[in-house]
């Protein structure tokens, strides 16, 4: 069956459809990976957004139990080439029957190359994939332009809380949509970790007496978070230490003055070159984000910046002056280098011990 993306700058193209068969609209966003496919679609961060993978096969090794939550995420999926005979020791299925199975509709055969260069020209669009021949681009192209992606981190996050159990510190994990790894990476190092909603109440967190508190990654604009910005000062004005990844760095930021602003693109992929300021040495990091902190907006006795994009010099973590609390922009949890910032880990396992 033939599909069609059509973007909101009315540029339209035509190739195959793929998954569901339902129209959809949403934010079209690209991702650079070359692997790595099920964690991006399993990714909470991409709920309200469609992604578009620049590599031109995907699915060669099927669907694994790779997944960093339990569904997919993202509102549509956009690729060069699927592939439908995937070969994988870990293979459980296709990526097309994933697709349908959590009902979202995508888009094969098109020049994902050339779209890619569109989203780098004209910045992140709004967009539709769908499968009627008939549309009328007058109709659509309106509520391309009105489509907002809105409160997606209520939309993400765990609806109660739950206990990894461990021997070693516990640690307070407040789950704006996070990822299955930064659980298991704490847990692996013997920490007990506590997942909490979103939305849950700084004074609940600190009556538990964790050792630390983790910030996750999630979804959308952070400065639509104001009620979760509160809550995340209060816990700055403990003395409780904290690590922040990806949205968590940026609501620290903004419950401490600082200022965050939309990137033209946004930074996805598991290929972007960071600076720790700390030892000068650069790690390859892996990376979903679509806005960033300004950096220069953060008052020098609150917080200095400790990462930077080595591409483009935007910040990528601050380390907070006189609290035991860093955040990074990127995902420490993930594997790009493939174990190139898991250290950051061992640095908030010290911290803990250190603040006892």
């Amino acid at each position: 069956m033939r599909a069609f993306l059509i973007l909101e700058d009315g540029t339209v193209f035509s190739g195959t459809s793929i998954g569901s068969e339902k129209d959809m609209i949403s934010e079209i966003v690209f991702n650079t990976s070359m692997t790595g496919y099920l964690e991006v679609l399993t990714d909470p961060s991409y709920a309200g957004q469609a992604v578009v993978m620049t590599y031109p096969l995907i699915g060669n090794y099927g669907i694994t139990p790779d997944m960093e939550s339990k569904k997919a995420w993202p509102d549509g999926y956009i690729v060069r080439e699927l592939s439908r005979m995937p070969s994988n020791f870990r293979c459980e299925g296709t990526i097309q029957d994933f697709l349908k199975k959590q009902d979202i509709p995508g888009i094969a055969g098109i020049d994902t190359r050339a779209l890619t260069k569109i989203l780098r020209e004209k910045g992140t669009m709004n967009g539709m994939i769908t499968t009627n021949e008939n549309y009328n681009l007058e109709e659509i192209l309106p509520k391309l332009q009105a489509y907002k992606v809105g409160d997606v981190v209520s939309k993400v996050t765990c609806e109660e809380k739950y206990v990894l159990e461990g021997n070693g510190p516990r640690v307070a994990l407040m789950d704006f949509g996070a990822k299955n790894n930064i659980a298991k990476s704490l847990n692996q190092r013997g920490c007990e970790v506590t997942v909490y909603p979103a939305h849950t109440a700084a004074e609940e967190v600190i009556a538990s007496d964790p050792d630390g508190i983790m910030l996750s990654n999630g979804p959308g604009d952070p400065e639509t978070c104001v009620s979760i910005i509160k809550e995340i000062k209060k816990l700055y004005d403990t003395n409780i230490p904290i690590f922040a990844i990806c949205l968590g760095h940026q609501l620290m930021a903004l419950a401490n003055g600082g200022k965050t602003y939309k990137l033209k693109y946004g930074h996805r992929g598991g290929n972007h070159p960071v600076k720790d300021l700390s030892n000068n040495r650069v790690y390859i990091s892996s990376q979903n984000h679509g806005y960033a902190v300004d950096g220069a907006s953060m008052d020098p006795a609150v917080a200095r910046e400790a990462f930077v994009n080595v591409n483009d010099g935007t910040n990528e973590g601050l380390s907070y002056v006189g609290k035991n609390i860093f955040t990074v922009q990127f995902h420490p949890e993930a594997c790009p280098g493939p174990q190139d910032s898991g250290y950051l880990f061992d640095r908030f396992m010290d911290m803990m011990k250190g603040a006892k």
